[in-house]
């Protein structure tokens, strides 16, 4: 009798622990594509064919090291839609002793993981997560009795545990925690920005686009540009890519927005490392020795370690801190639909064209277009929380539960009333001039919030400033901000009140 080996989509490691637990010449790998994993959002056509195809050459991965694998294609005709309904047949078939599983990333299926040794009548052995640098009981010891869980003081334990970028004295390298302040400069164009390795697409590859496009064909997304890899070589090499031709330039202009340059300095490999084709650990390292070696400075070495070592770690145990009760927050009360040009309809907002336009063709865009362009457009406007992280959930390729939700409703909307941000991220149009290129080529004036001409995201901004006044105005960090709007002229203030509510009645009107 032979253990089952259930490997999921997001688990694509030869480390996993159930793996690690397993036995390759008795065992049985088990890894499928169903129909219910594949469809409770409406996921990104670039989103599907990047997990088919990384899980089947997975699968052959494990083939070629030895590993007995049986693979379910997504098949409309097949009898099995979701893990349960195949496994009892596996489990009959192969008389399996007891499953083997790594805990999964997003509470939905996990709950239906806890019951599988009740439904199914079969032993089964669950396993943490090793592919992350925290645990999530290590998480909850280090939240317990803190009244604020905030970034900043995780990342410095983080660094501190691991002894990335720490100096023998117990000092960070370079004498400070953190350089964001570095960090946010508007690009230039004193350097040019390299274009992306170009990832060939074997049988494999072509043969999921292929269904993804019959299957999937009213899903959002296109299949023109495929861009990512799907196997551990082209995935490491894709990194070292980075290493080599961004991380230098990373730092500098992380926050920076330029029309058509979707990727920038970006290193684009938050989906690799979700899935399993690339190793945090090895990535922080290798990052570390470029600074060590004076290959990148020390801003942008930090600045990327920061967000794998502090920020995926953080939004993952607050993650599974807080639900499931965090996914129905909705602090302010916010209860618009979502605009159809989240879904491509034409907008002059030559910004939001932007964002969601590689969006929508890339299944990318980087942290500062989703946070304040798509999602300050979305608190500013009201759109409820649900609508919004499903949609983010839906067309990011790096999506999973666990990190797109409370960077969505607790970052992005401030649905969760403050738990994780100290105050709501909304900005006016002022703050995208500042890191971007956009303003020069809208039909919009970044100047004026009154009028027709005048930029939606400013009067936007006073809108929802006013609206939230009572929670907002005891802040410290904001309070200072209405004395300048209750400063202007009666008729000013109410002509930008009455536009902005204008936009958030019409908003694919602009």
């Amino acid at each position: 009798m032979a253990n089952i080996v259930v490997v999921l989509g997001d688990q694509l490691s030869l480390n996993l622990p159930s793996l690690q637990a397993a036995n390759p010449q008795q065992d049985l790998v088990v890894m499928a594509e169903l129909a219910e994993e594949a469809s409770y959002v409406a996921h990104h056509k670039q989103k599907l064919a990047f997990l088919f195809s990384a899980m089947r050459h997975f699968a052959e991965e494990l083939r070629s090291v030895g590993w007995r694998v049986s693979y379910y294609r997504l098949d409309p005709d097949c009898p099995h839609s979701d893990f349960q309904s195949l496994l009892q047949q596996v489990v009959t078939e192969e008389e399996g002793e007891r499953l083997l599983v790594t805990r999964c990333g997003e509470w939905r299926l996990q709950q239906q993981i806890n019951r599988w040794a009740q439904v199914l009548g079969i032993d089964v052995e669950q396993f943490e997560d090793s592919r992350f640098f925290c645990s999530l009981s290590e998480f909850q010891q280090w939240a317990k009795g803190r009244k604020q869980l905030r970034l900043e003081y995780f990342y410095r334990y983080m660094r501190r545990q691991t002894g990335l970028l720490m100096e023998p004295s117990d000092k960070p390298v370079g004498g400070k925690w953190n350089f964001d302040a570095d960090n946010r400069k508007k690009y230039d164009a004193k350097v040019g920005i390299p274009e992306l390795p170009v990832i060939e697409k074997d049988r494999i590859t072509e043969d999921v686009l292929a269904l993804v496009e019959c299957h999937f064909r009213d899903n959002p997304g296109q299949l023109d540009h495929w861009w990512l890899p799907v196997t551990r070589r082209d995935a490491e090499l894709w990194f070292d890519a980075f290493l080599e031709s961004r991380l230098a330039h990373f730092g500098r202009y992380q926050d920076a927005m330029v029309t058509d340059e979707p990727f920038m300095f970006h290193g684009m490999v938050s989906a690799l490392i979700n899935v399993g084709l690339l190793d945090p650990m090895m990535v922080c390292q290798k990052a570390q020795w470029a600074y060590h070696r004076g290959e990148a400075p020390l801003n942008a070495v930090e600045g990327f370690i920061r967000q794998i070592l502090g920020w995926r770690e953080y939004v993952r145990g607050l993650y599974w801190l807080w639900m499931p009760e965090y996914g129905d927050l909705n602090a302010l009360e916010a209860n618009q639909p979502l605009p159809a040009l989240f879904w491509g309809k034409p907008t002059k907002m030559h910004c939001l064209s932007q964002s969601i336009g590689q969006t929508l063709e890339y299944g990318y865009a980087h942290h500062i277009q989703r946070l304040m362009v798509i999602g300050n457009f979305a608190l500013m406007v009201g759109v409820s929380p649900k609508l919004v992280c499903d949609w983010y959930l839906a067309v990011y390729v790096d999506a999973f539960e666990w990190v797109e939700l409370p960077n969505t409703l607790g970052m992005a909307l401030h649905g969760d009333g403050g738990r994780m941000a100290s105050k709501p991220y909304a900005a006016s149009g002022r703050y995208i001039n500042k890191q971007s290129d956009y303003c020069k080529s809208c039909s919009y004036q970044v100047e004026l919030a009154v009028g027709d001409k005048a930029c939606p995201f400013n009067s936007l901004y006073w809108h929802f400033m006013d609206k939230h006044r009572q929670r907002l105005q005891q802040n410290p960090r904001i309070g200072v901000i209405y004395r300048s709007f209750d400063g202007r002229d009666e008729s000013e203030r109410q002509g930008i009140l009455s536009r902005a509510a204008t936009i958030i009645a019409n908003p694919d009107e602009f």
